[in-house]
């Protein structure tokens, strides 16, 4: 299945299933929301609802507002290399806030404060029942689905210390969508590629196996410091091949299109504009 959660034409909240160019919705009065029907276990026995052509609605993050964001840092050897870091025993936890997301189509923001705001194209995956202390042989029961989702980076201000978070959650500026992919839609999660281009041109490619910390090791290290709930969303690592370590750097800029894609999960897009 692929579900997505959007507004309808009146510009109330609402979730569904997308089927090609329609969306059923799925929303009831118990379920208004795509996180609550993970929450209370009846995402598989909702009654179909109206239809709309997903031209007529504006779809909304995957997850619109997730307890918890977590982001892997540094989860891919070649990125890794292109940073000049140390690959460490263990992986690199920041977090991002709800009021940061976006959806598919809609505008990314570089904010006013930065010059060096990059791409990140990564795998993301959404939590689908409470999860604390999993072991790494249990964690793929814990997860709902996917989606495509992009890390929009101040470069300047992630780096203004040690740790990652001031650059890596500007409001609007992390892509998460267009839809969550089931598992069973996905037939080798391992073999695709997270590719991410800007304004058409390929910037980031690698498949999901070149992955440092596999998602069953994320899942058992991010549980055992803290319990997530259904939809919470972990965003697990970019590729090599970022912008601020081009030669030159190469960063968005307004107007710019960047897409997300990885292989049949979907395709992310946005384009970019300034801050007002």
């Amino acid at each position: 299945m692929r579900y997505v959660s959007f507004r309808r034409p009146d510009g109330t909240p609402s979730f569904g299933r997308i089927e090609g160019e329609t969306i059923v919705e799925l929303a009831t009065d118990a379920a208004p929301s795509l996180k609550a029907a993970l929450t209370d276990g009846s995402l598989s026995g909702l009654a179909d609802g109206a239809s709309y052509a997903a031209a007529d609605v504006v779809l909304l993050p995957v997850i619109p507002d997730p307890a918890k964001i977590l982001c892997v840092g540094l989860n891919y050897a070649e990125h890794v290399r292109e940073t000049g870091r140390e690959q460490k025993a263990h992986p690199a936890i920041f977090v991002r806030y709800a009021d940061s997301l976006i959806a598919d189509g809609q505008p990314m923001v570089k904010p006013a404060v930065t010059e060096r705001f990059d791409y990140e194209g990564e795998l993301a995956l959404v939590i689908g029942k409470p999860a604390h202390k999993v072991a790494a042989a249990d964690a793929w029961d814990y997860v709902a689905g996917y989606a495509a989702f992009n890390d929009g980076s101040a470069r300047d201000w992630q780096r203004h210390n040690i740790q990652f978070t001031p650059g890596k959650t500007f409001p609007g500026t992390g892509g998460f969508g267009p839809a969550l992919v089931t598992p069973d839609e996905i037939d080798d999660l391992a073999a695709l590629h997270v590719q991410t281009r800007l304004n058409g041109e390929l910037v980031q490619d690698q498949p999901v196996s070149d992955m440092i910390w596999d998602i069953p090791t994320v899942i058992e290290y991010v549980t055992a410091f803290t319990p997530l709930s259904p939809g919470d969303v972990i965003a697990t690592g970019t590729p090599g091949g970022v912008g601020d370590k081009r030669t030159p750097p190469l960063y968005m800029k307004a107007g710019d299109k960047v897409e997300v894609t990885i292989g049949t999960i979907g395709t992310l897009s946005n384009r970019i504009i300034d801050e007002q």
